[in-house]
């Protein structure tokens, strides 16, 4: 008799240590993959790649997996060495000097 309650009892132990449940991952921990060396931007500032929606904005990517969000910042070690612009030769900088009166700005009047 006390074999068969000591048997159960330690029965019911180990089975309460096989239970086994998954991790509760929000969105929040899953990184995004880094992006290629080049990215070529079109007229909107979004980049899709291998399930993730990556957003450039003030020289910052954000990733999502929807294009509406919500946003992740991605880690600097995952952004891409050069940003090209479809349709634009010198992309964002591009007119950026336009309408600036060349003797009155120091830079150019110093190169020159």
């Amino acid at each position: 008799m006390n074999r068969m309650l000591f048997s159960a009892l330690l029965t019911a132990l180990l089975l309460n240590a096989c239970v086994v449940a998954p991790a509760h991952r929000g969105p929040g921990f899953v990184v995004a993959p880094a992006l290629p060396l080049v990215v070529e931007l079109g007229a909107e500032p979004y980049y899709y790649q291998g399930g993730y929606y990556y957003y450039y904005n003030n020289d910052r990517w954000s990733y999502s997996n929807a294009r509406t969000g919500p946003w992740m910042d991605l880690p600097r070690d995952h952004y891409p060495r050069e940003i090209r612009y479809k349709n634009r030769e010198q992309g964002r900088d591009r007119g950026r000097n336009d309408g600036r009166d060349r003797e009155q700005d120091r830079d150019y009047r110093d190169r020159h």
